[in-house]
This record gives C-alpha cells, structure tokens and sequence, in this order.
C-alpha cells in the first residue's frame, strides 16, 4: 500500500473557514492504492512547511499533496511549479508579511511539480467538474509550502505536488466562483487516484 500525506489549511484573510482543509478531513482513507493520512496546516510562513516536513519524516509517504484556497478561481487547479518568493499582500496568520524574500536563500528561482499534473486534471474533468493547470501558485503561503518541499525533496523518490480550490458558496461574494463542498472532495478524490499515471 502506498502512502499519500495531503494537507490542508486554516482559514485565513478574514474567512471562518478554508475549503482546502474541509474538503481534506472529508477524504477516504484508502483511495485506490493510497493510505490517505490527513494534516492541517497553519497559514503561516516557513511553519506550515515545516509541519508537513516533520509528519513526512515520521510517515515516509510515497506522495506529498498539499491543498489550498485560491478565492476567485473556477476550479480545481493542480499546480506546475513552486518559485522561490515571498510577497505576501495581506499577512499570514502570525502576522508576516514578507516582501520580495527569497523561501530558500540559496535555492533555484523554481521547481516544477513531481506529480502527474496533467493526467489529474484529466481525471477531475471526466467527472464533469471544472479543472485546469495552474502556473502560478502565487507567492503567499501555498507557494511557501509547495517550493519549499520541492527544494527538501528534490532528487529524491518522494513526489510533491500542490492543488488549489475555489471557494464554498457560503465563502462567495456576488460573482465570484465556487464550488460545492462534495465536489470538491470528489475532485481530489480523482487528482489521488490518477497520481499512479
């Protein structure tokens, strides 16, 4: 059985509640082939990465898969890469905000996502649900966390990757996407099964 660690975040910028980590807590336990073990995260720089760092080295997943907010997007949106910034328009939940600081002082400008991104997006659409590839994970606390695990991991058999989320509809202002609950959990649900393509 191979192991996947996901993660989800708290709420921040306001919100009562993230859909990353609701739709995360909601996720079988076995998935396909896949032992699913479940972590939320704090929206913070530099912590959150280091939480799912610590869980990995006592969990040794096959599969790092990190999931977070992206208010605005219409869909589920694996992620390509991870650069190596922080700016940060609004603080973290520990009240930083860096700005045009590097996440790893010497690390590369970026990282390209080691999980089959495409083949996901591939199996979210066929259940009819709304999905892209996403090349910016922006420069806030989810780019923290997927550059920095890519850095940690790089050249080694642990594959990362990262998914953004729209809002809940209870989340959604006048206009501005969402998606339901249990079909978010269903898209992640066929993000995980397609990490085997």
């Amino acid at each position: 059985m191979k192991k996947l660690l996901i993660t989800g975040f708290d709420p921040f910028g306001g919100e009562a509640i993230n859909p990353s980590w609701e739709a995360v807590r909601l996720l079988p336990d076995l998935i396909g082939g896949w032992q699913v073990t479940k972590l939320q995260i704090p929206t913070v720089f530099d912590r959150a990465a280091q939480l799912v760092l610590q869980q990995a080295e006592m969990l040794q997943p096959d599969v790092i898969l990190c999931v977070g907010q992206a208010g605005g997007r219409r869909g589920i949106t694996p992620e390509v890469v991870g650069i190596n910034l922080r700016e940060a328009n609004i603080p973290d939940n520990a009240g930083n905000a860096p700005q045009n600081a590097p996440v790893v002082s010497d690390g590369p400008a970026a990282y390209f996502s080691t999980v089959p991104v495409r083949a996901m997006v591939a199996a979210i659409r066929e259940l009819g649900l709304p999905a892209s590839l996403s090349y910016s994970a922006g420069a806030f606390v989810c780019n923290d966390v997927l550059y920095t695990l890519l850095h940690h991991h790089d050249r080694t058999q642990v594959k990362v990757g990262f998914i953004h989320v729209p809002y809940l509809p209870e989340q959604a202002k006048e206009n501005i996407p969402s998606l339901p609950l249990d079909r978010i959990v269903a898209g992640l649900t066929a993000a995980i099964t397609a990490l085997d393509s």
